[in-house]
């Protein structure tokens, strides 16, 4: 049924960005942990600190070579080479034998008549890894609240580590539009990759699903539906939350993204996002991505680097701008604001924020730019 022009969804008031997210960070609650392996946990956040017992416990050969005590070697030079008459051949990795201190690398080594000589001196601890160089007693390697990286990953597991208790919120979405149409296929692709590179799982279910069976989902951490948003004849998933749920709020003071709405229902929360590809992108950057620092516990997006602006923007006083930016050698290049052109998303090497009590930057100012996922 089509809604008549006077009992459409409306706008009463665009809330200021500060206010929602601080409305986010009052009422959304970080998801509960999970034990996952550590090899299969790449991206979740950690739900308590990583801490490691001393390794190694025992010195091993950093290298290839031969175990010695230093003091063999004092004098030796080529005129003098010191036998290592003593010394054991040892692999990177193994137990020192008792009483050496110190490797020769197999290089290092001649032999003359059978006999393994050595024509420079090694000063102790040369190629040995000491008691307790990996990781000391008790010592933190990774701090609860951290996105876990590749590099965490590696040392976690070499140090022994095979589980760790992390933060990884299972988000569902819906879009409304039919599954052939290009814009809603790219929203959902975008927004499942972009959930993921901020450390959730996303899954998605078909435009025609109600939203009271998406709530019902109890894997489901959170709902983000794309779409019905705004004031058209068959929008009303405002509404449609409003009647399972509570709508915090409707309008968010952002361009683009102004029809984004945000609430509450069976104690998870919901983002309702616009259909339109760059609106719902940007409501994501600005408002998605702090919901998604909530549930996971941790840090939100690295702020990004500094650039210096290399043509002046103008902006809205009252709305918070998202502005696409291209770096070049004359610094960041404003690309687009309030619509974002497709392309523009192709072109565009980051995003920079214009606050909302701001009339916009002039060329030359020192912006931050940060990237698109």
């Amino acid at each position: 049924m089509v809604a008549s022009l006077e009992d459409r969804q409306r706008i009463d008031r665009l809330t200021p960005l500060d206010d929602v997210l601080a409305c986010i960070a009052r009422i959304v609650a970080p998801v509960e942990p999970c034990e996952l392996r550590t090899a299969a946990a790449y991206g979740a956040t950690l739900a308590e600190d990583i801490v490691a017992g001393e390794r190694p416990a025992t010195a091993l050969a950093l290298i290839d070579g031969w175990a010695v005590g230093a003091d063999m070697t004092i004098d030796a030079s080529s005129y003098a080479p010191a036998l290592l008459a003593d010394a054991k051949p040892v692999d990177a990795g193994e137990a020192m034998p008792p009483g050496s201190d110190a490797i020769v690398p197999i290089e290092a080594v001649t032999f003359a008549d059978g006999v393994a000589q050595v024509l420079a001196p090694v000063a102790p601890g040369d190629g040995v890894l000491h008691p307790g160089t990996d990781s000391g007693s008790r010592e933190v390697v990774q701090r609860a609240g951290t996105r876990l990286r590749a590099s965490d990953l590696a040392a976690i597991q070499a140090l022994g580590i095979r589980s760790v208790r992390v933060r990884r919120p299972r988000l569902l979405f819906r879009c409304l539009r039919a599954h052939h149409d290009p814009i809603a296929d790219a929203t959902i692709a975008w927004l499942g990759r972009a959930v993921t590179a901020d450390g959730g799982e996303p899954w998605s279910m078909g435009s025609d699903t109600p939203m009271k069976k998406l709530l019902s989902e109890r894997d489901a951490d959170g709902l983000i539906v794309v779409g019905g948003t705004g004031s058209g004849s068959d929008d009303r998933e405002v509404r449609n939350l409003a009647q399972v749920g509570t709508v915090e709020v409707h309008g968010i003071a952002i361009s683009p993204g102004e029809t984004t709405a945000f609430g509450i229902a069976t104690g998870r929360p919901v983002l309702l996002l616009p259909g339109r590809l760059d609106a719902a992108i940007a409501a994501w950057l600005t408002v998605g991505r702090g919901l998604m620092a909530r549930l996971h516990g941790g840090r939100d997006a690295e702020p990004g680097t500094q650039a210096t602006l290399a043509r002046k923007v103008a902006s809205t006083v009252g709305l918070t701008e998202l502005v696409l930016v291209r770096l070049t050698a004359e610094g960041a290049m404003p690309l687009a604001a309030k619509y974002l052109p497709l392309t523009a998303f192709a072109h565009a090497d980051g995003w920079i924020l214009v606050p909302a009590a701001s009339e916009g930057y002039p060329a030359g100012a020192t912006v931050m730019v940060r990237a698109l996922p």
